[in-house]
């Protein structure tokens, strides 16, 4: 099955006619229902996207939406949607950048990120091991069902699939490093985190962590500090634009090599959200906070209560993305 063939909004003859319990049609033959999900589906990326190690683009790889919204975000570096828009013609514009479909996941991004940022922090600070766990069991789901989508395995396609998972191993491992917090760098710094955080695998977040901006970004939003959030935002609207162009062209001509390097980087990471870590080294920032840079992983010594829980929320979350994937290819 081709690329086009599996992205967009189904063909508006094969939608629900008026009447039907649908209820609500739209130009690209979806329905309120749909652009319910899609927002849904966007509230998974955000909360994914807050958390240092866990990337938004697997969600969306896991649900179902990764392909359509690198086609869709490269739109709008498009000659059809540039002419439009000199034309005036909003509504063609719109048509031509799936803006309903960018709106519905954004939105539930943006609302993520919003209501979920405290209560990560809290988890991450006070319940690490539940928290990477359920992470953990997602990640893994996610390799063992976006495997499918490539039918035939050939040589190239797993030393593609290595590759991915050396590069993220050793990336996730990096150390991370304080920087300034002038203009230009939130800029960089969105720029780079947008990237990462479409590529399943790589976390917008760690990048930041790396940066040395993880902390001022989280504290910027639970503050609602508009101007670093605008800067930061405005860095990460150019990013996503730009690397789009080149992820929506390698998807066209060299797709099953494309998705096998994204699975050797959900592979890689899984170093990154193991759940049990110990810090060998931190660095107290410029805040006063103690942030590690060398991290261990190890296996519990003994089978605790806490252990039992953590191995039944990665359990957990490797059946819902079973299930969600099953559910959808039945559709």
């Amino acid at each position: 099955m081709t690329v086009e063939t599996r992205l967009g909004a189904q063909p508006a003859d094969a939608a629900d006619p008026p009447g039907t319990d649908a209820a609500v049609q739209f130009g690209n033959g979806r329905t309120w229902r749909d652009y319910v999900g899609l927002a849904a589906r966007g509230f998974a990326m955000g909360s994914a996207d807050v958390v240092p190690g866990v990337s938004g683009g697997t969600m969306a790889f896991i649900l179902g939406i990764y392909e359509e919204l690198v086609m869709s975000i490269r739109a709008g570096a498009r000659a059809p949607f540039w002419r439009a828009l000199f034309k005036l013609d909003l509504r063609a514009a719109l048509a031509a950048v799936n803006a309903p479909f960018l709106a519905a996941v954004f939105a539930g991004i943006a609302v993520a990120v919003l209501t979920l940022a405290s209560g990560l922090e809290w988890l991450l600070e006070h319940r690490p091991v539940m928290l990477w766990s359920f992470f953990f069991g997602l990640v893994l789901a996610s390799i063992v069902t976006v495997r499918t989508r490539i039918r035939r395995w050939t040589p190239a396609l797993y030393a593609a699939l290595a590759a991915g998972v050396v590069g993220a191993y050793f990336l996730v491992g990096a150390v991370p490093v304080q920087t300034p917090e002038a203009a230009w760098f939130l800029f960089l710094s969105g720029m780079l985190a947008i990237c990462a955080m479409i590529l399943p695998g790589i976390s917008g977040s760690f990048i930041l962590v790396l940066l040395g901006k993880y902390q001022f970004v989280l504290a910027a939003v639970n503050q609602r500090d508009l101007f670093s959030l605008g800067v930061v935002g405005l860095g990460a609207v150019v990013g996503i634009v730009s690397f789009a162009q080149v992820l929506a062209w390698l998807f066209k001509r060299y797709h099953d090599l494309t998705v096998a390097i994204l699975i050797g980087l959900m592979a890689g990471s899984l170093r990154k959200i193991w759940p049990w870590k110990s810090t060998v080294a931190s660095i107290v920032d410029r805040h006063g906070e103690v942030v590690p840079t060398v991290e261990q992983n190890y296996l519990p010594a003994a089978w605790t209560g806490e252990v039992f829980l953590a191995i039944g929320l990665a359990l957990a979350a490797f059946v819902i993305v079973i299930v969600l994937d099953r559910l959808s290819e039945a559709r």
